[in-house]
């Protein structure tokens, strides 16, 4: 009865090793809990992005003014009379503007 201790004892010793021993898997299966977390952090990113794409192209086949609007931006066009004003864009800095 007084050594009923020693298997808890036994049991957290065991578990503490294998833990901490590089052969057992413990290691590499925590390795693999983690990238498997970024892998899902990814792959949840990619899908929003994929969703603002899609719904991006759909704009774009359903409303001619979408269409229009990113003509002018991507090719710098502009309809005769008008004037085109370039803004730097986001990050990008003008080598005049400090």
């Amino acid at each position: 009865m007084k050594r009923l201790w020693l298997v808890p004892l036994i049991v957290l010793l065991a578990l503490g090793y294998a833990l901490f021993d590089t052969r057992s898997g413990a290691a590499e299966a925590r390795r693999l809990r983690d990238e498997l977390a970024a892998a899902r952090s990814r792959i949840g990113a990619l899908r929003e992005r994929s969703d603002a794409l899609r719904a991006e192209a759909e704009a774009l086949r359903a409303d001619p003014f979408a269409r229009e609007r990113v003509w002018r931006e991507e090719l710098d066009l502009a309809r005769p009379g008008e004037v085109v004003v370039r803004m730097p864009r986001e990050g990008e800095r003008s080598p005049r503007i400090p």
